[in-house]
């Protein structure tokens, strides 16, 4: 993955994120979605002490729920904590835009993962030898 694929901004805007304090109130957050990671600041102006959820540490997005005014969405991780986000409506829906980006993330992944395996395998042919006459 070049470095120009990595910083590539796939979306910017506003999203509201539950809190995680006992009343859970909605906060608007600025956020943009890379091709690596959700970035979360919480000033429009100040983008300095965002929180960075690399899409590596994103086990999927889930419960999606549109009512009258907002789409509601939680963003499962890895180590199966939940945060939950709200979105207005009318605006293009973050929910389908992290889906596709952790979806894309996973198959560059998946890919460099078969490749490396491919160089690994082809740098050691009298292994594939002896996988070949295992076989039945």
């Amino acid at each position: 993955m070049s470095a120009e694929e990595i910083s590539q901004v796939l979306k910017e805007g506003e999203l509201e994120k539950r809190s995680d304090n006992l009343l859970q109130f909605w906060k608007r957050k600025t956020c943009v979605l890379t091709t690596d990671s959700l970035n979360i600041y919480a000033d429009t102006q100040k983008r300095s002490k965002g929180k960075e959820l690399k899409l590596q540490s994103i086990k999927k997005v889930d419960c999606v729920e549109r009512t009258g005014k907002f789409v509601y969405f939680t963003i499962v991780t890895t180590d199966n904590k939940e945060i939950d986000f709200r979105c207005s409506g009318e605006e293009n829906c973050w929910n389908a835009m992290i889906t596709m980006a952790l979806i894309d993330y996973q198959n560059r992944k998946a890919i460099q993962d078969f490749k490396t395996r491919q160089d690994n395998e082809s740098a050691s042919p009298g292994q594939q030898e002896r996988r070949m006459a295992r076989a039945p």
